[in-house]
């Protein structure tokens, strides 16, 4: 089962193999065992690229559950023998400010060098999703003070405020402070329409009763400090994450909204790696905490 998960992630059969450290061979012959207990191809194969068979895809979702059962149940074992080991999937937006989420990994490398860990940087709502169907187990999100996640646990973190981010050659760069009114004349760059990065701005200006031209979208908020610092436009971004950035020029805005950054696992089948990187971040044991929505 390992052996056509990692061929149907590389299209490759050598790949495959270099994965998984076996000869090409000895994965070949495998999965033409596989194939004959099945009574099915898996793969298809040409000169240029090898691709899944219909049973193939029929296939691949229960191999990979069964694979993340074994390794949660050695997961398990280790546990109940004071060890913690396997896989800690950690997912956050880019701005996150509130933790210090590489201190945090740190610290929990030097005290369980067994885990293996991934880091899953993308949208809170579709980290939200992704803890709810356990791809993740644990995420960092920021959102606006009228949303709150649903389905998972969840707990507060910190409250902060957009800031306006300018070219430091920008006419506004002299002012300490600035409404909504006078931004709504300028081109902004933001995130894409509809992610939680974005809302929070739309909903202000909207509140305010006044339209934006945002003429550049972009899905990294370092590279929307860097279209900003070429003069491309002017931004908001949380006022706890600015600090890291260079090339751009911070201003208060005095009538923008709030928002809040959380932290969310899921809501039953914690994993020890789980449990124990919550710990590390000075959480409860999931389950002492009260679940949202």
């Amino acid at each position: 089962m390992r052996y056509v998960v990692a061929i149907a992630e590389t299209s490759s059969f050598t790949r495959a193999a270099e994965r998984c450290l076996v000869a090409q061979s000895a994965l070949s012959h495998q999965v033409a065992r596989l194939e004959r207990e099945l009574g099915a191809k898996l793969f298809e194969r040409t000169s240029r690229r090898v691709r899944l068979t219909a049973a193939g895809a029929a296939f691949l979702p229960a191999a990979r559950r069964c694979l993340e059962a074994a390794e949660q149940a050695a997961s398990d074992v280790a546990a109940a023998v004071g060890e913690v080991r396997g896989r800690l999937e950690v997912g956050l937006i880019p701005t996150v400010a509130a933790v210090d989420v590489p201190g945090a990994l740190r610290d929990f490398r030097r005290r369980y060098p067994q885990v293996r860990i991934g880091l899953r940087v993308g949208a809170s709502d579709d980290l939200v999703e992704r803890v709810k169907a356990g791809d993740i187990e644990v995420a960092f999100l920021g959102l606006p003070t009228t949303a709150h996640p649903q389905g998972v646990n969840v707990r507060e973190l910190a409250w902060d405020r957009h800031v306006a981010v300018v070219a430091p050659d920008h006419p506004l760069a002299v002012e300490k402070e600035v409404s909504l009114e006078r931004l709504a004349s300028e081109v902004f760059v933001d995130m894409p329409a509809g992610t939680a990065g974005r809302v929070q701005s739309d909903q202000a200006f909207e509140a305010a009763g006044l339209v934006r031209d945002v003429a550049f979208e972009v899905t990294s908020a370092e590279y929307m400090a860097r279209l900003v610092g070429e003069g491309l436009g002017i931004g908001l971004l949380p006022s706890a994450y600015v600090p890291q950035l260079t090339g751009v020029t911070t201003i208060e805005v005095t009538d923008v909204t709030g928002r809040v950054e959380y932290v969310v696992w899921a809501r039953s089948g914690t994993t020890p790696a789980a449990r124990a990187f919550l710990d590390i971040l000075g959480l409860p044991e999931p389950g002492k905490t009260a679940a949202a929505g």
